[in-house]
């Protein structure tokens, strides 16, 4: 096959980045090369043309649709096309909560863990406008500045100020910010030159609250017009409390730098989970989705199970969200994180709530012998503990699931944003003497091909 040619295909399956996948049949009518198709749902019939040849599988697009799947959609959730975000949006539900059930059963089957129980997928209901927090980037278009979000696999913005899985303010916002930047000839970031200034506009908001934090990532130390800009959000978007820039100079794709300063109002929102107020500030993890979220954080307290006399140890603790929302059925929770600003808002978070059975230390998971020494030398030893995880996507480390072996913590709720990576570990934790109970995807990312986990973990 060669790139542009047009072959008939019909769609096997959609996989998690919202490919179809088909076989290109070989000179003898067989089954041959795999073919994925952008935006190809299974039981699609389609004449695709291909744009990529690799040795081992080809990518393509679709030319023409011949009969369409009866999984699709009447009408998709918006207009934007390609930008890589909604990749299951053609879909109907019940074959997308299917498909990241199964990708969880999956993940498992070929870490080698296939007798592992996966239940069903639990979700909301909520489709759309559930996240309260975006990242666009910018760029210089003919007739002014654009935001929106890059095309799969590039850095090609397509533009879009109102996405359907964000809060619709935030489209108003970017609007107005593009706006401001035009009138006062601030141009955005190009990475071939390494020129201009307005790289990301990144926001964040309380779904309880409705409060948003509007943060800059400029390419400089200063924001033309800044406290104006700053004045005129406060003024013509009430909702917004906190205006903030972060200075990111270096040639990178990470979006943000480590430097913020305010520049009107508080350098943090709140926002209210499972019943305790939060501050939020910039740089700080808190999970995009609310009521996801408040799910999520049920189903690992059912599974830590506590009494009110255990010790919970919170590793990967961010502002100390899950710890927090166990204290009042726990003796005491000890938070564990590497982000020492986080380490600081989670006690001021617990501080809020009136929460006194919380202490949180600074520690690096990756140094586990060392990771648990100041919290055992102010509350003695917590071999005692259940220990509740929630790392990030890359999963927890070979030290530290070995050391929490070798400290035979007899319980640990493992919450996981990667099956790949949470199978991975789940493989080493049965080695080292754990059973593995039943694996519950929970869909924190609706219309995504992404999906969350909840496991309990038990020395045998």
């Amino acid at each position: 096959m060669q790139k542009n040619d047009i072959v008939r295909a019909n769609v096997e399956e959609i996989n998690n980045l919202g490919f179809g996948v088909a076989h290109v049949r070989d000179a003898n009518g067989g089954r041959g090369q795999v073919m994925f198709v952008r935006g190809a749902v299974t039981g699609d019939v389609l004449d695709a043309r291909i744009i990529k040849v690799n040795k081992s599988y080809l990518i393509a697009k679709i030319e023409k649709m011949i009969t369409p799947s009866s999984l699709r959609v009447a009408e998709p959730l918006c207009g934007a096309v390609g930008c890589g975000g909604c990749v299951y949006q053609p879909i109907r539900y019940a074959h997308e909560a299917d498909l990241k059930r199964d990708y969880v059963v999956n993940a498992f089957r070929k870490a080698g863990l296939s007798d592992v129980q996966v239940g069903e997928l639990r979700h909301t209901g909520e489709l759309t406008r559930y996240r309260n927090k975006a990242q666009y980037p910018v760029a210089n278009g003919k007739t002014g500045m654009l935001a929106g979000f890059f095309a799969t696999g590039t850095h090609r913005i397509v533009p879009m100020s109102d996405c359907c899985l964000q809060p619709t303010l935030f489209g108003e916002i970017v609007t107005y910010i593009c706006q401001f930047c035009d009138r006062n000839g601030i141009r955005a970031y190009e990475e071939e030159s390494r020129s201009g200034l307005l790289r990301h506009i990144y926001l964040r908001t309380g779904a309880q609250t409705g409060e948003v934090m509007v943060c800059l990532v400029i390419n400089g130390e200063h924001f033309k017009g800044e406290d104006a800009l700053a004045r005129e959000l406060m003024a013509h978007f009430p909702a917004v409390k906190s205006v903030m820039l972060n200075v990111n100079r270096e040639n990178t794709n990470v979006v943000l730098g480590d430097d913020y300063r305010t520049i009107g109002g508080r350098d943090y929102i709140e926002d209210v989970l499972c019943g305790l107020t939060f501050r939020i500030s910039a740089g700080a993890f808190y999970q995009v989705n609310h009521n996801a979220c408040e799910l999520l954080y049920g189903i690992a307290r059912e599974r830590a199970a506590l009494t009110g006399k255990e010790t919970v140890l919170d590793l990967y603790c961010g502002i100390g969200t899950i710890g927090l929302s166990m204290a009042k059925s726990a003796e005491k929770v000890i938070g564990i994180e590497i982000v020492e600003e986080a380490v600081t808002r989670a006690a001021e978070n617990a501080a809020r709530n009136g929460i006194e059975n919380a202490y949180f230390y600074c520690g690096d998971a990756s140094d586990a012998e060392k990771l648990l020494e100041r919290a055992e030398a102010a509350h003695g030893d917590v071999s005692g503990a259940t220990v509740i995880m929630d790392p990030p996507r890359k999963g927890s480390t070979p030290e530290l699931i070995t050391y929490l072996a070798k400290r035979n913590f007899s319980r640990i709720v493992y919450v996981s944003c990667n099956p790949d990576t949470l199978a991975r570990d789940c493989v080493l934790f049965k080695e080292l003497g754990y059973e593995i109970g039943e694996v519950t995807p929970v869909d924190m990312f609706p219309r995504t091909g992404h999906v969350e986990s909840v496991v309990c973990l038990t020395r045998k």
